[in-house]
């Protein structure tokens, strides 16, 4: 009851109380934008800020000094620690209160509740060894965001610059914060970030299953995030249908590069209608260079809907066509020049470096990246290539696989067609924003973007970084006979 506080950082008022939550967390609110959630600790107690207020003579005063950009964030720092500390000293004192006045109502003995209150002050002991214990400060860096902030990623800037840059992510937060007081204070906008030069992103979606909601969602992530191209992977129709051919015509209305692979509900007449489009990419068994990136796509050998044929589903085929895919990429000992790469404009263009054998003997992988549909046919790549973009599950997940590929699996950005309500609760639209250096071609972070199924009104934004951008790819050991043609000795290659 006594655990909260109102207290002023920078130009802000600020309200903190602390909650009992067995997850955590630390919950900014800031209404009627929306809220930021950190996983900044696992104790059981929440922390919970709540901007009530502007003061508009101290934001005037921030505004009009020339130095405002260098002297608000450590401003906005002290601030919070001494509202922290009035917070936690003023908890820990109305817990041992509490615990007295209790122990006196409940024994009816001031000695029984002297107890009480001891125990009062161990538990608020415990809880903030606990919280201290496992406290994330990277959590700043991956929030949550819901509601109107969920433009705050592209306010903020490249994912390079959070952690590398830590002095330009404090000037954009105090920008941030100008921002919102001159919102509240005169109701102007946000202004629109300038991408980073050297950060390409990718908009990775999967599974829109004729849902034409898909295409608003990727035209709004398209604007907001800059994309600079899409990689689908898979399953743009339902049916495989010739009637459904229209409806990939949305691709060529995006103005960028649209690598597509084939699903398990598209026919070939559906990867023919793909490619049909002036602005797509369509990979089968070959690799392209699409805006700087390497990319290898597999086309599912699969085609569901046609109830007439034999479909074999097998786990052992799809990763031993996987790994027949992966040994084609990293062993083309031929000399053949990977696939010409296509431009926006549908032109071919030569694709820079070299052959398959050159860039295997240099040490680097072939493919930058790996779009598959079937997440079993992309594990089938572990050692190949540093990331593995798959669909098909309907499922959001990420996983990193032994040899340092990464692997993630898009949801359904279409919420799973008509089959997203089978279920008590509607199929999420999901999508994601891949951040790459358009130097070393290696994923930095990304952006995993939710939005609420049919008939819901909901949006959230989840951050992530990518621990070891540069991290050296290990392939799997592969056997060679020994010199005498006795036993074998393995032979381990590495990638950069």
């Amino acid at each position: 009851m006594g655990a909260t506080v109102s207290t002023a950082v920078g130009p802000a008022q600020i309200g903190m109380s602390l909650q009992p939550s067995w997850q955590g967390q630390t919950v900014l609110d800031v209404r009627p934008l929306g809220t930021l959630r950190f996983d900044s600790h696992h104790g059981p107690i929440r922390l919970r800020l709540s901007l009530d207020g502007i003061h508009a003579d101290v934001a005037q005063q921030l505004l009009e000094s020339p130095r405002w950009a260098e002297t608000l964030p450590d401003l906005i720092e002290a601030d919070l620690q001494a509202g922290l500390r009035e917070l936690i000293i003023r908890a820990a004192v109305c817990a041992v209160a509490g615990g007295f006045l209790a122990g006196l109502i409940v024994f009816r003995a001031w000695r029984r509740a002297l107890w009480t209150s001891l125990g009062s002050l161990l538990a608020v002991g415990l809880v903030t060894a606990v919280s201290a214990a496992t406290f994330n400060p990277r959590s700043i860096a991956e929030p949550r965001y819901t509601g109107l902030l969920t433009g705050v990623p592209s306010l903020i800037g490249s994912a390079e610059s959070i952690v590398t840059r830590f002095s330009e992510y404090r000037n954009q937060l105090a920008k941030l914060v100008t921002n919102v007081s001159q919102l509240y204070h005169a109701g102007t906008t946000l202004p629109v970030y300038s991408p980073d030069p050297n950060t390409l992103r990718v908009l990775h979606v999967s599974d829109i299953h004729l849902n034409p909601l898909a295409w608003n969602t990727i035209r709004s992530l398209k604007e907001q995030f800059k994309i600079n191209l899409v990689v689908d992977t898979g399953d743009i129709a339902d049916h495989g249908t010739k009637a459904e051919n229209r409806f990939v015509e949305e691709i060529g209305k995006l103005g960028v590069p649209y690598v597509y692979v084939r699903g398990n509900h598209d026919s070939m007449g559906t990867q023919r209608a793909v490619a049909e489009q002036k602005n797509a990419v369509v990979l089968d068994g070959g690799v392209k260079t699409v805006e700087g990136l390497r990319i290898y796509g597999v086309g599912d050998p699969r085609f569901t809907p046609d109830k007439s044929v034999d479909v074999n589903s097998d786990a052992s085929m799809l990763t031993q066509l996987g790994r027949a895919h992966a040994q084609r990429l990293t062993s083309d000992t031929t000399g053949r020049k990977p696939s010409s790469s296509k431009s926006s404009r549908g032109k071919a263009a030569p694709t820079p470096g070299a052959t398959p054998a050159a860039d295997k003997a240099a040490g680097k992988a072939v493919a930058d990246l790996v779009a598959v549909h079937d997440p079993t046919i992309g594990r089938a790549f572990n050692g190949a290539v540093p990331l593995v973009l798959a669909g098909h599950v309907h499922q959001r997940s990420t996983e990193m696989m032994s040899s340092g590929t990464r692997l993630i699996i898009q949801g359904s950005t279409g919420a799973a067609g008509l089959r997203g309500l089978e279920h008590d609760e509607p199929t999420p639209i999901q999508a994601s924003v891949l951040y790459f250096d358009r130097t070393t071609h290696r994923l930095q972070a990304w952006d995993d973007v939710t939005l609420g199924g049919l008939g819901e009104q909901w949006v959230q934004i989840q951050r992530h970084l990518e621990a070891a951008p540069g991290r050296t790819i290990l392939p799997e050991p592969v056997p060679t006979p020994s010199p005498t043609g006795g036993a074998t000795a393995t032979v381990t290659p590495t990638r950069r």
